[in-house]
């Protein structure tokens, strides 16, 4: 059972790290500890896509359920079933690299409209 938890914690917290990606700019503009670490994630966001990488949490997500269940079933707790879907979105590799590369420059812009 506790693998099981750690793997639904491990799917929320991969989501948090998305949702920071998108929107730690917000934050990045004001503290600058914030804005190293969120342009280190985006970059880190942009060679795992270049070199078609799975994400380490996506690895660690995948294990856990492993040692959970062997089977890979899962049982229809919240996480999985709402948060897997934005987390593991079906999209084309080509679709997501366009993503991650708008989503760089997105925010590159951020930071560079700020300065000014």
């Amino acid at each position: 059972m506790i693998y099981k938890i750690l793997a639904d914690a491990t799917v929320f917290i991969h989501f948090l790290w998305i949702v920071f990606l998108i929107f730690g700019a917000l934050l990045g503009i004001k503290y600058k500890p914030i804005k190293i670490f969120h342009i280190s994630g985006l970059i880190f966001a942009f060679i795992i896509q270049i070199f078609d990488w799975y994400c380490p949490l996506t690895h660690l997500e995948v294990w856990l359920r492993t040692k959970h269940d062997p089977a890979f079933a899962y049982t229809g707790s919240f996480i999985p079933h709402y948060i897997e879907k934005i987390v593991y979105i079906e999209l084309p590799r080509y679709t997501i690299f366009m993503l991650t590369v708008f989503l760089c420059g997105f925010n590159a812009w951020m930071y560079l409209k700020r300065k000014k």
